[in-house]
């Protein structure tokens, strides 16, 4: 198979992740530190970018793997036009709902990525960075390879601006706060993947935690944050001691317990706005994605604190 000019500045894993849908991701990475891939005969590492005209060789996959992407319900891609919050010639921006993946995976039929490609209506279409599945909010996809690059270029480096409201356990002390705590991913015996703070090992990750209004027993934070790693608000709230609502993963049932009896059905953490500063041809890029009924619904029935 030859990279096109579409994959130029790819990495290999990303090429490959596309090129094997419902292949879980940890096969992949499998593949590739077997050797089982190669780019113009010779081994490559996951980092490793394509340039037009390479020559991928992909070893055979399972046909049952493959099949594990469905076609996404009409109901969904319907669901997905109704959401979107932008489009120009560069990108596609869309509020995603809480409880559907950004992409599919082990156990994932079908994401955000997925249904949009079902519309049939783009030659390129791809995320340009992630949203936890249980998150819900401004998610981008780029038009073509350079806004791809140029979108994830500005995530990478934190010369985007992504803010998120984020309701926090407990009541806040004082105003703005800032976690600077390194982060690195973990399984459990279990497959379950988690998140910890690691100084030693983890990656740089940094949040500011904003209040904005407090209530009896919970706070409503704007969270910014200055990296992009995996469960950062959930993990970065938890060592604040106050876990964000809804959030099986990291917080406690019992503290989520009145919340559930006020209908929180879902973790409330809402990416409402991110800002692409203008390089090159690409302008300035603002966009807002407003809260859904559900999360809005259950601050109105939150007590005020006194």
């Amino acid at each position: 198979m030859s990279a096109g000019a579409r994959d130029e500045g790819q990495r290999i894993d990303n090429f490959l992740l596309k090129q094997l849908p419902g292949v879980p991701k940890s096969h992949v990475y499998q593949l590739l530190r077997s050797g089982q891939v190669r780019v113009n005969g010779g081994r490559v590492k996951a980092e490793r970018k394509l340039s037009s005209g390479d020559e991928v060789r992909i070893p055979p996959v399972r046909a049952a793997d493959k099949a594990q992407v469905a076609r996404p319900p009409d109901a969904v891609l319907n669901r997905l036009r109704a959401a979107i919050v932008h489009e120009d010639e560069h990108y596609l921006a869309i509020s995603k709902p809480a409880g559907l993946a950004a992409h599919a995976g082990s156990g994932v039929p079908y994401g955000v990525i997925e249904a949009v490609r079902a519309w049939n209506k783009y030659d390129f279409i791809e995320l340009a960075h992630r949203l936890d599945r249980d998150t819900s909010g401004v998610l981008l996809l780029a038009k073509s390879r350079p806004a791809l690059l140029r979108a994830q270029r500005a995530l990478k480096h934190g010369e985007a601006e992504k803010r998120y409201f984020a309701l926090l356990i407990g009541k806040w002390r004082g105003e703005d706060r800032d976690v600077d705590a390194a982060l690195v991913k973990s399984r459990l015996q279990s497959g379950e993947r988690r998140v910890k703070i690691d100084e030693d090992d983890g990656k740089p990750s940094k949040s500011r935690f904003s209040p904005k209004s407090r209530y009896r027993d919970a706070t409503l934070c704007e969270v910014q944050i200055f990296s992009g790693r995996t469960h950062q608000i959930r993990v970065h709230a938890l060592a604040l001691g106050h876990p964000v609502a809804g959030d099986t993963k990291y917080g406690e049932r019992e503290d989520n317990k009145p919340l559930r009896e006020l209908g929180l059905k879902r973790m409330f953490l809402h990416s409402h706005f991110l800002k692409l500063a203008p390089e090159g041809d690409f302008p300035k890029l603002i966009l807002n994605a407003a809260f859904p009924d559900e999360l809005r619904d259950v601050l109105d029935r939150l007590p005020r604190a006194r």
